[in-house]
Formats: C-alpha cells, structure tokens, sequence
C-alpha cells in the first residue's frame, strides 16, 4: 500500500521556483554576446587598438597587411608583415609562425575578363584579439586591406570562438578593449 506524504505547497512553490532558476540560468550562460557591425579591438601582443568590423558572411578574419614574405626559420615556416595602417606608428613589422595557407574564395568583381584564377591563396597566422572584455586567440588571414575602411574584419569563425552574434543596427557596443595585457 502506497504511503502518501504531505508536502507543503511553499516547499513544491520554492522547488519549481529553484528549478526554473537553474533552466533560465543554463539557457542564459549559451546566449551569444550581441555585438555592433563595428567594434573597436586590441591587438593584444602589438598593444594596438583599431577598429573592426564583423562580417558572418566571412568564415575567416582579415588583418590589412602589407610587404608579406615567408621564411623559415627553426625549420619552420614563418611570415614577415607590415601593418597595412596609415598611421606610421603603427605600421609595425611583425614575424609570426605560419598557421597554415587559406584558400579565400574571389569574387566575380575582383576578377578581370577571362581569369581562371578563382581563389586567392594567404597566409594565416595566430592572433590574441580581445573585444570588449573578452580575449581569445584566433586565426587571422594577411591581406592588403587598404582600400577597405576597416583594416580588420572579424569572420564567422571567430565570432563563434566569442560566443558573439551581431546586431548590424548597432556600433561599437563593446565599448573599448579591457583585456588584462598578456606578457
């Protein structure tokens, strides 16, 4: 014979109360940060700020580089690069270790008559780009960027690794970069 327990209606009240909270507060740590279509980043181990846009119709970041050149070195393979940026003080050289090459898609408007070339092949190298109060390290294609207003754009690919979903109608929601300086 089955025993029947009473339990008071402001115990039953506080554990649906308990279990609401913890479904709310798991379904709240997946929702993505809402970024703006621009953003202003650092470039963590160049201590440089810039701005940025956001693009989830790129897979892959672009940084504006200019003068790039591999070479090899500790049996490596690695890229020299010049900043693409119009300030002189912050068209640094930089040596990094190559990640890997990307193959980028070229569009129909970047191709003369009668081209068979239809990707453009770069280099990748690893990057620490904090947005907002986030840091993260990410892959960053090189290509001259000059003739874009941005000298950075963030790809699909990233903005997964931030967890960011972005609201075109909004601009540098972020605020500036506050990521702790990595030594």
């Amino acid at each position: 014979m089955p025993i029947l327990t009473f339990v008071p209606r402001k115990q039953i009240t506080a554990a649906v109360t308990l279990c609401a909270a913890l479904f709310t507060a798991g379904a709240m740590a997946n929702q993505p940060q809402i970024y703006g279509l621009h953003e202003q980043v650092a470039l963590q181990e160049l201590a440089l700020n810039l701005p940025a846009k956001l693009d989830t119709g790129a897979e892959t970041a672009s940084l504006s580089a200019k003068n790039i050149e591999m070479f090899k070195r500790d049996g490596g393979e690695w890229v020299r690069f010049q900043l693409g940026m119009e300030n002189p003080k912050q068209a640094q050289i930089i040596e990094k270790p190559l990640a890997r090459m990307s193959y980028i898609k070229r569009r129909a408007d970047d191709r003369k008559p009668g081209d068979k070339q239809l990707y453009t092949v770069r280099p990748v190298v690893e990057m620490d780009i904090c947005v907002g109060a986030e840091l993260k390290n990410i892959e960053v294609n090189l290509t001259d960027r000059s003739a874009f207003e941005f000298p950075l754009l963030i790809g699909s690919s990233a903005l997964k690794e931030f967890n960011a979903a972005v609201s075109p109608g909004v601009r540098y929601s972020a605020g500036q970069p506050s990521c702790a300086q990595t030594s």
